[in-house]
């Protein structure tokens, strides 16, 4: 029994340190969503964090403070959700079955 728990402790152990790999990893991959057509756009790394906004120079030049605002929030809704499934993506395959569907843990 003794070698058995060394050996899940080995286990959970390089899961672990794979997981904080991968966590440390995300934050230089990023993924980009726009809004309006791409009069802007946004850019998020994989830890949920948003790295850059662009918006077109001739919607500012219009002076449209709403519709500037409403696509900037729009273009960070749909990055944040895309950043966070990229994450999720990047861990499944960590994990690969070592985690039961629906336990829910903290940063997955």
């Amino acid at each position: 029994m003794k070698g058995g728990m060394q050996g899940m402790l080995k286990q959970v152990q390089k899961l672990q340190a794979e997981m904080e790999r991968v966590q440390s990893e995300l934050g230089n991959k990023t993924i980009s969503e726009e809004a309006g057509g791409g009069i802007v756009k946004a850019t998020a790394n994989g830890k949920k964090e948003i790295v850059s906004i662009q918006i077109d120079e001739e919607v500012i030049k219009s002076g449209d403070k709403e519709m500037i605002e409403d696509l900037v929030v729009a273009a960070v809704n749909k990055v944040l959700d895309s950043a966070g499934k990229m994450a999720e993506e990047e861990m499944a395959k960590v994990t690969k079955g070592m985690i039961p569907p629906g336990l829910n843990i903290p940063g997955f």
